[in-house]
């Protein structure tokens, strides 16, 4: 396994999930899967979108609240650019984020880059494990922050420590039962990581 072919965000209810996410256009970057599986609380991981300006912050966020997503942190200016996170009526947290601080046009739409962070309760421990599984470390910050290389994946992971990553996103790090998320893999077959997030096989369109 050396990338991530799809994303599957399980939810509770399907046909209202499916409205969401065609209504906001996230869609194009998850599937959807019915589960009624218990979970409460921070679920242990966030989807961030990488874009180009403010604009295409702001563009996204507002598609997402329009069609029932809740703002954690609204969209606005720091040190390091400019994002805001929501959450998703299923529970998911998105980011949405730039390094810029000021807009070249109008909003374009366009994503850069999709990123899936994990929280972990020992960076260091998981980022051994997805080595061992056939990922490249692209990024290191010791036991805070590890990045892998895409490759041709849809999807970048990192990892996060579980605390810093719930701050982040603005909520409570308590949480318990599923995280109501599968990723597909390239080349792999069924497993879970040491921070009990789970991998299946990617299904054949996902890798088409």
């Amino acid at each position: 396994m050396n990338a991530i072919a799809s994303v599957t965000l399980e939810v509770a209810d399907l046909p209202a999930a499916d409205r969401f996410y065609t209504a906001s256009g996230l869609g194009a970057h998850v599937r959807l899967r019915a589960s009624d599986a218990p979970s409460t609380g921070f679920r242990g991981f966030t989807l961030s979108l990488t874009v180009s300006q403010p604009a295409d912050v702001r563009q996204i966020t507002d598609a997402a609240v329009a069609a029932g997503a809740t703002v954690l942190k609204p969209a606005s200016k720091s040190f390091w650019g400019y994002g805001g996170v929501f959450r998703a009526p299923d529970g998911t947290i998105w980011k949405v984020a730039t390094s810029a601080k000021k807009d070249t046009g109008p909003a374009t739409g366009r994503v850069d880059q999709f990123v899936l962070l994990l929280g972990a309760a020992d960076v260091a421990e998981t980022r051994a494990f997805y080595v061992a599984h056939g990922l490249t470390v692209g990024k290191s910050f010791g036991r805070k922050y590890v990045e892998f290389t895409a490759g041709d994946s849809p999807v970048k992971l990192a990892l996060y420590g579980r605390r810093a990553l719930a701050k982040d996103a603005g909520v409570p790090v308590d949480g318990d039962g599923s995280h109501r998320i599968v990723l597909g893999g390239v080349g792999t077959g069924a497993f879970t990581d040491p921070d009990g997030f789970a991998w299946e096989a990617a299904p054949v369109s996902a890798t088409a």
